[in-house]
């Protein structure tokens, strides 16, 4: 079964070569990726392109001199249409992008099985853009990968962490968390909240409220996860849709963060 696109001519364009040629521009820049620092996981926005694309772009600029060795990644959003408890799975055993088919990992999917979080949900991916938006990202930078897309419900922080601790793996694993930060604040206040609550993910403390990060549960099991691997977050890019294309009345933030192996722990 295929999950065929919901967000595409929307989101971000449906013409697969306008689409390439959009993701390689926002891909674009003047920081080269560090080839001696590795990310484990990524946050990233999703909203449109116009407006969050730039800065998930420099996040997945990040991982091209590891392109080859990824092979799996697993890829968690909040679930914005469909109310569940847990983490969900869909039935689908592959995703379409106008750039291509991503499948799904099937040895993931056997592993999360008898999880009390997990379930599977088809509704719960049928019009997600949080886990979409991300693919065409990942299909322009790496080689050849499968997929563990999770929509997350209502869950703790701790199950989302044990889920991602079994998928954990190794070189061949990429955890990217698909979130926004503050939603149609004032530009200046939203400046002032998002700051806040990056700094939190800096430190390590989880979040506590849905109006820091759409994704702040996904976001606090990595958290958790991460402390316990010795990943350090970074902070890419940030900014919020008064800098892109909207205006400064009601603006969304975004920020990309990478989690990096062999900086020390996280303080």
């Amino acid at each position: 079964m295929l999950r065929q696109p919901a967000v595409a001519g929307m989101f971000y364009p449906a013409d697969a070569v306008l689409l390439r040629q959009t993701v390689q521009q926002l891909m674009k820049s003047s920081l080269a990726p560090d080839a001696h620092v590795r990310p484990k996981a990524l946050i990233a926005p999703h909203a449109g392109y116009v407006y969050s694309g730039a800065v998930a772009g420099q996040a997945y600029a990040r991982l091209t001199p590891y392109a080859e060795a990824i092979r799996r990644v697993v890829l968690l959003g909040p679930a914005h249409r469909v109310r569940l408890r847990g983490l969900a799975l869909p039935e689908a055993d592959s995703f379409a992008t106008p750039l291509g088919v991503v499948p799904v990992d099937q040895a993931s999917v056997r592993q999360l099985a008898g999880m009390k979080q997990v379930v599977v949900s088809d509704a719960a991916h049928a019009l997600e853009h949080s886990l979409e938006v991300q693919l065409p990202f990942l299909q322009s930078v790496l080689d050849h990968f499968t997929l563990v897309p999770l929509a997350v419900g209502d869950a703790t922080g701790e199950e989302v962490a044990e889920v991602l601790e079994t998928l954990w793996g190794g070189q061949e694993t990429l955890i990217v968390i698909s979130s926004d930060l503050s939603h149609y604040l004032p530009y200046a206040e939203a400046q002032r909240t998002d700051h806040d609550t990056v700094d939190r993910i800096l430190r390590g403390r989880l979040l506590d409220r849905y109006d820091q990060a759409c994704g702040a549960l996904p976001i606090n099991g990595l958290l958790l996860a991460a402390s316990r691997r010795d990943l350090v977050p970074k902070v890419i890019a940030q900014c919020n849709s008064g800098d892109t294309a909207g205006d400064r009345q009601r603006v969304v933030g975004y920020a990309s963060v990478a989690f990096l192996e062999g900086q020390g722990s996280i303080q």
